[in-house]
Order: C-alpha cells, then structure tokens, then sequence
C-alpha cells in the first residue's frame, strides 16, 4: 500500500485515541552538558493545553507525530517508557510508538546515545557499547526527579523499549550479561549477522578493560518490564543470565526473511532462553526490521539512495506487508497490553 495511505491510516488512528488524553507534551533537553558524555533527550507526555500541536521529527523522509512543545503535565501518576534507538538510528525513529504510548497515558522519553546515533559515530564513544544501558538510566533519574516537567512517575512502572541494537540495550538494563568471547565465537559460525557485521565497526571490546566494562553487571533495578524490537547483538549473551532475568520480557520480531537479521536466530533464540512464565514472543510476518522505523513519506526512497546508495531498504517492509501504520498499531497495542499484565501481576505478588 502507499505510503501517503498508510500516514492517513496512522493520522486516523492518532485522533481516535486522543480522547484518552487532552494532548501530548514534548520537551527536549541535554543532559549534562559539560559532560563527555552528554545527552540529548526527548520526552512525551500527557499534557493538559489547548495550544495548537505541532508535528515533531517531521522532515522530508519521515512521518512526525503531534504534540505541544512544553506543554504543562497532567495530574496523577503515570508509567514510564525509556526508549532506545538502534546502530545509526536516534530518539525521531520510535517517535510512532512514544506517541501512541503517550496518548495512553505513559511517559516517554528517548536519548541519543553517543558513537551509535545517526549524527555522532565517533570511534572513542561508539567501543564504549557498554555505556547505553547507563545512558537510559540517566534519562530515567532524569524524568523521575521532574514530575513538575514531565508528570509523576508511577511507582515500580519503568520500562525500557529498545529497537536492534537498542533491544540488546534494554535486555542488558534488565540483567542480562554479555560475554565477548561467546560472541566471537558465535561470530565464527554466523559471519552473516548483522550484529557481527556492526560489532567489527564498533569495535567495543577492542581492550581488556573495555571487555571488562562490556561483560559486567549492566542492570537497573528500577527497570520493571523490557520489550526487545527485532534485536540484535543476543547471541553473545549468557544463558545462564537470560534464564535468571528477574523482569518480565517481550521479544517482538520481523518475520520478513532476513540473510542478516533472521528471527529464528536473533529475537526467536533470545526468547527461548528467557524464563518462560514471564516472557511473550511474538513474530509478525509481513514486518521488516525497519518497520519499526518511522513511516517513510512518498519519494522517500530516492532522498535516502541518493545520499547513501542502499538506505532506502529503510522504508521497505515485508513482502505482501500491511501498511507500516498498521503493524506499528499492533505492536504499540501489544507493548500496551504486555506492560498492563507485568505491571499488575507485579502489584498481585507484592500484595501477598
């Protein structure tokens, strides 16, 4: 289907669900700017205004998503989302989801992470792979330290959604560990892989202490739920932490047949080493791995092969695929769904 249809389908599906709430916010900020590591950070949330929206990370590739630009908070509580990108992607990619998730509600916020975002590849921070989970729990001290900015968080509702390389992100926040050496061993029988394709680049175990840094205990425990997003990178994990992994789990992946990315050795391996009581895998048929990409506008295609020859993969989805406002409805109403379930049966076992 087109892409000029697909936007009307997601425009449609974004006005029926703001009578749950009175508008979107959206801020944006840099956190510790005089840091080495400084961050950039967008955050959604439920907003109480009349202002106007306006559309945020619209440009001449991408569909953007309304909101109002520092608008006041809601009252009361809400879940938190934190929202990593994948390798060369940045907070505009899951801008679809953190705004469907906001209209229902959630906080959410996003960061670019330094050495793997679209404008900043810098070698010396892109090695440090290990710094990302710590990036989301920034931007989690950051949100909940601001309620008067952003609205209260909900006590022990924090979750992390990550995409590619941003879901490895957020199973490593939950507690999952990484061992290097298994990965290159792993990289040996599937030189294939994406992710082995991107850790040469990154190159972030490239010394002892950087191996050190990428193999320890990289777990928030404010973290309460992960949602992985067609991930990469999970093949070096451990299953003797994945088997521990004290949150609950969803493991969505593109079913689209894949040479780099295929699901039955990514998303469907992770999945099977997970603790089964507490995680959902779900593999959706027609989805690339960039269907959880913003939606491309019409030309889109020629702006990204223009500027880099084979980026317009980008906006392609599966063979014979919904429109990409379709899948990316069911995916946000999934990882709704998913959360409401881990977070009461959470409230169910703390109550006995």
């Amino acid at each position: 289907m087109k892409p000029a249809l697909g936007a009307l389908l997601l425009t449609c599906l974004t006005t029926s669900a703001l009578a749950d709430v009175n508008a979107i916010g959206f801020q944006s900020s840099t956190l510790d700017p005089h840091n080495e590591r400084a961050l950039e950070m967008v955050v959604w949330y439920p907003g109480k205004t009349t202002v106007t929206p306006q559309l945020i990370a619209d440009d001449v590739v991408f569909v953007g998503n309304a909101a109002v630009r520092d608008a006041p908070p809601t009252a009361g509580e809400h879940p938190l989302v934190v929202l990593s990108h994948g390798y060369r992607g940045n907070w505009s990619n899951q801008g679809w989801l953190a705004s469907a998730l906001a209209q229902q509600g959630y906080i959410v916020a996003a960061v670019n992470h330094p050495g793997t975002t679209t404008h900043d590849r810098t070698p010396q921070a892109a090695e440090q792979l290990w710094q990302r989970p710590g990036d989301l729990s920034r931007a989690i001290a950051a949100v909940t330290s601001q309620p008067q900015k952003f609205g209260a968080v909900a006590p022990r509702q924090i979750a992390v959604v990550g995409h590619s390389l941003g879901g490895w992100t957020a199973i490593e926040i939950a507690g999952a560990r990484f061992d290097p050496e298994l990965f290159a061993r792993d990289c040996k029988v599937h030189p294939q892989l994406a992710s082995c394709i991107n850790y040469d680049k990154i190159n972030p175990a490239s010394t002892p202490a950087l191996k050190t840094q990428l193999a320890s205990d990289l777990r928030d425990k404010r973290v309460t739920a992960v949602v992985s997003l067609d991930l990469g990178f999970s093949r070096g994990m451990t299953s003797e932490s994945l088997a521990a992994l004290p949150v609950p789990a969803l493991v969505i992946a593109a079913g689209a047949p894949s040479q780099d990315l295929p699901a039955q050795l990514e998303s469907a391996d992770l999945a099977k080493r997970l603790p089964q009581a507490s995680t959902q895998y779900v593999e959706i048929r027609d989805a690339s791995h960039f269907t959880f990409l913003a939606m491309c506008k019409p030309g889109a295609v020629a702006l990204l092969e223009e500027d880099v020859p084979g980026d317009g993969i980008i906006c392609g989805d599966g063979e014979a695929a919904r429109p990409r406002g379709v899948i990316q409805q069911q995916v946000a109403t999934l990882i709704n769904e998913f959360l409401q379930q881990a977070w009461k049966q959470q409230d169910n076992l703390a109550k006995r």
